[in-house]
Order: C-alpha cells, then structure tokens, then sequence
C-alpha cells in the first residue's frame, strides 16, 4: 500500500522554497519501506506566499493528490507565514519547528517541535540503505541527487571532526530539497502512530 504526502520547505525573503511530493510504500509486502521521490518545485527567490499557496493548493486538489499529508516546515518563517495558508484555505497537517532536543507539541494540535539532528540522522540512514529513490527525469532531480550525496560524503568526516554535525550538513550546501524530502521521510517513518498523535 502506499500512500502520498506533499512536504514543503518554507524559505524567507531572500531564500528558495521547495516542495517534494513522496510517495511512501509500506514494508508489509517488501522488505523495507521506500520512499519515491514523484515531484520536486523549487520556487524562485521572491515568489509570494499567496503564488506558493495556489500552486500546492492546485496540486494538492488533483488526483492521486487529494486527501494527501500536508507537511509544511515553518522554521524560518514563524508561525505568522503558517495563519496566512491557513486564512488562505490551505491548513497543514503538520507545521513543523525544527528546534529543541526531543519531539513535542507545540500552541496548536498542527503544531511540532523536531530536533534537525533527527532528521539529518534518519535522513542518513534511508539514504544509505537505498531506500530513497528519486523518479528519473525529474526537473532538479539531479540537484536533489547531489544535495544527497553531499551530504553523505561529509558524515566521513563527523568521525574525527569537532565540528557540529548541523553546521558541517550546511557548510557549502544549498539544502532546501533535502530538508523538504527529510521532512517527508520522517513524517512516514516516524509520525504514523498514536504515540505523537500522526495519523495519514
């Protein structure tokens, strides 16, 4: 069984915002759960808000889309950002803060707190083992790709390294895609289940 979530990573003014549609297939007839990257938009820097809001709202309203898991990281832009899709008719599922050292709830039942270290960590791990497949010719597919694989190479070096392992993900890295795509992996792999409140 599969099932299809739209996760999008919320830049500011003067930074990119991406959207990554996965499709999440169930361990239960394969061996490990795989996630397929099917859709990847990168918004130009300066695009509005309200741009952003009808192109998801147009996807999100299409089929196989409908009654997909909207999950939108808030991070840079607060909560403020989050009011306008709602007052615009697009409520996310889950509105995620990457912040803090365990996962929590935050001033709404939308609303969560989760460490980046966890989802750089999962991130590493579904990527290794192969898990993530991204569908071939996609528009920046490529870019994703090499997001991905830098960010590999560079877990070498956390070995002998002082540095945090946060910083050294970022350091020379345009990571919009591999934020949006590490916030649909771990809502699949880790949000599904009455112990945080997720539901699909």
């Amino acid at each position: 069984m599969s099932k299809f979530c739209i996760a999008v990573d919320l830049g500011q003014a003067q930074e990119r915002t991406a959207m990554v549609i996965m499709e999440y297939l169930e361990a239960s007839k394969r061996e490990k759960s795989e996630f397929h990257v099917r859709y990847i938009e990168r918004f130009r820097i300066g695009t509005s808000y309200k741009t952003m809001i009808e192109r998801i709202l147009e996807l999100r309203n299409d089929k196989p889309l409908s009654g997909s898991m909207l999950i939108i990281d808030g991070t840079g832009v607060g909560r403020p950002v989050i009011n306008l899709f709602e007052r615009q008719g697009l409520y996310p599922d889950v509105a995620f803060i990457m912040a803090g050292d365990a996962v929590e709830g935050g001033s709404s039942h939308r609303e969560h707190y989760i460490p980046k270290k966890d989802l750089i960590s999962l991130l590493q791990i579904l990527f290794q083992d192969g898990r993530i497949k991204i569908a071939q010719g996609l528009p920046d597919g490529d870019v994703l790709t090499q997001e991905l694989t830098s960010y590999a190479r560079k877990q070498v070096r956390l070995r002998t390294s002082s540095v945090d392992p946060i910083e050294l993900w970022r350091e020379g890295v345009d990571d919009d895609l591999v934020l949006a795509t590490a916030l649909a992996c771990w809502w699949c792999e880790e949000g599904i289940g009455d112990d945080i409140g997720f539901h699909f």
